[in-house]
């Protein structure tokens, strides 16, 4: 007995709207990362205006599987925190000092001088891009397979070779002397 989806996705008609249904998804997710970016951006550009300014120390910096994080140490209303920046552009070293603005509302949250945010931000997103952009491209492809582009645009008949009349005999076909001596 067919299973359910065998029967619903039976027709090239059905197969070709799904994978637009699955590039269309795969559009969606691919879109997530990058407003992700924008979003992320806007904060960094109002905490920088609107936040608290200190000073952190970096107490360490750990590297596991070519990532590379910082560990912040600073001191607001008080209160000593801690937190980690990944290292994306700018990797400082130990003991360094650097200014930061913390989210008044959130002390744990903060922007550093060289515009990283604290903790690591976007990951899921930028897996969830990746995949979108694999399920785009397949829903492409499956979409473009089943469209019947033969029908639509039938192939040209191949060129026929035109028979000469030689003077006073049979017709005949031209050969080059190329081809004379391959057939030999």
């Amino acid at each position: 007995m067919r299973s359910a989806l065998t029967r619903l996705l039976d027709t090239p008609v059905r197969q070709a709207v799904g994978g637009l249904l699955l590039a269309g998804v795969g559009g969606l997710l691919l879109w997530l990362p990058i407003h992700t970016q924008i979003a992320l951006d806007d904060w960094t550009a109002e905490l920088r205006a609107g936040g608290e300014p200190t000073r952190a120390i970096i107490y360490d910096r750990v590297t596991k599987r070519h990532n590379t994080t910082m560990y912040f140490r600073y001191e607001i209303g008080g209160r000593t925190y801690e937190q980690e920046v990944p290292c994306v552009e700018v990797c400082r070293s130990y003991g360094d000092e650097v200014p930061i603005w913390v989210n008044p509302a959130d002390p744990r949250d903060f922007v550093t001088d060289f515009g990283q945010l604290s903790g690591h931000r976007g990951r899921v997103q930028g897996v969830l891009g990746a995949a979108g952009f694999a399920m785009l491209l397949l829903g492409l492809l499956v979409t473009l397979s089943r469209i019947p582009f033969r029908r639509w645009l039938p192939r040209r008949a191949p060129r026929r070779r035109t028979a000469v009349r030689a003077p006073g005999g049979p017709r005949f076909t031209a050969r080059s002397k190329h081809k004379q001596r391959a057939r030999r």
